[in-house]
């Protein structure tokens, strides 16, 4: 009996409370959407009045999303820390390629009897600025004529060549790259052992020509200096060959010109000129008063100077 008058009063009032509720929502949401001074300054007064209050319900939908936040930071250390492991083992694999390559080359240095050049050796600099010229290629370093620098000399970042002393002061000197338009080094391609110039075009590969046969270099073939006008030491690793689209050889360097901070000047001192070139390339040229002499004679009397001719070769 009591049940059934609670039902009759109860679902009345549930059903008028959730209109009420439905109407003060659409009423809300109405009043939020009006673009009206007025409005918005009471939306500014509800919001300052609510939203503090409300802090302690947002709390935990807050400490869920930081806990979200630190999950996903704790899942990129993890994937980095497991790239590092492989990389880590990667670089233990290389290193004892490298002792065993590096034994190796000792054992045949060793048994060819190579006797390394003492004399090639390297003053360090510091790389001051460079050119800022799309149109020239060129760094600067600190050290110049006090420290010995001549023009002309080699440069390197510690694995590859990178240019060339094109210019010395007092305590400066000017590096010309060998991406510079004005670069041409000969060198080596290994292992066919073709000449090359490598030759600048202001791009970060500088092009191979003058090449004999091109059709027998590969990608990846190793260029180094030639050697080739004594001006460079030969033997210094310059980089890749590289094939580009229009099937144009290029050379990918194996120095990292974006990031020079450090460059190795090497000293390369030049050969003996000879002045004299002895009897290996045939008897002087007669002077112009004997070549006139001789003329005049064969002109006069050719049978006599054919019998003087015939009397020496047979003394």
């Amino acid at each position: 009996m009591a049940r059934e008058r609670y039902d009759s009063y109860g679902r009345p009032v549930r059903r008028l409370v959730l209109a009420v509720l439905i109407l003060l929502l659409i009423a809300l949401v109405l009043v939020w959407r009006i673009d009206n001074p007025r409005v918005e300054r009471i939306r500014a007064a509800i919001t300052d009045r609510v939203v503090p209050n409300m802090e302690w319900a947002m709390s935990p939908i807050t400490g869920m999303g930081r806990m979200l936040d630190e999950f996903q930071s704790y899942s990129r250390l993890f994937e980095q820390n497991q790239q590092l492991r492989r990389d880590l083992q990667q670089m233990r694999a290389w290193r004892e390629a490298a002792l065993q390559l590096e034994q190796e080359n000792a054992r045949l240095l060793d048994l060819n009897r190579v006797q390394l050049n003492p004399e090639l050796t390297f003053v360090t600099g510091i790389v001051l600025a460079d050119s800022g010229s799309p149109f020239r290629r060129s760094v600067l370093l600190n050290v110049g004529a006090r420290d010995g620098i001549l023009d002309g000399w080699a440069t390197m970042d510690g694995l590859g060549v990178v240019g060339r002393i094109s210019g010395v002061g007092e305590r400066t000197a000017r590096v010309l790259l060998l991406t510079d338009s004005n670069s041409r080094i000969p060198v080596t391609i290994q292992p066919s052992g073709q000449q090359a110039l490598l030759m600048g075009d202001n791009s970060q590969t500088p092009l191979l020509d003058f090449l004999e046969a091109p059709e027998d270099i590969n990608a990846g073939d190793r260029i180094i200096t030639s050697g080739d006008g004594g001006l460079f030491p030969p033997g210094l690793l310059v980089g890749q060959v590289i094939v580009t689209s229009d099937r144009r050889l290029r050379a990918r360097l194996a120095a990292d010109l974006a990031r020079l901070r450090f460059l190795r000047v090497m000293r390369s001192h030049p050969g003996t000129a000879l002045d004299d070139p002895g009897d290996l390339i045939g008897p002087p040229w007669p002077l112009p008063g004997q070549a006139t002499e001789a003329a005049e004679r064969l002109v006069i009397d050719p049978e006599s100077v054919a019998a003087e001719d015939g009397a020496g070769v047979s003394q």
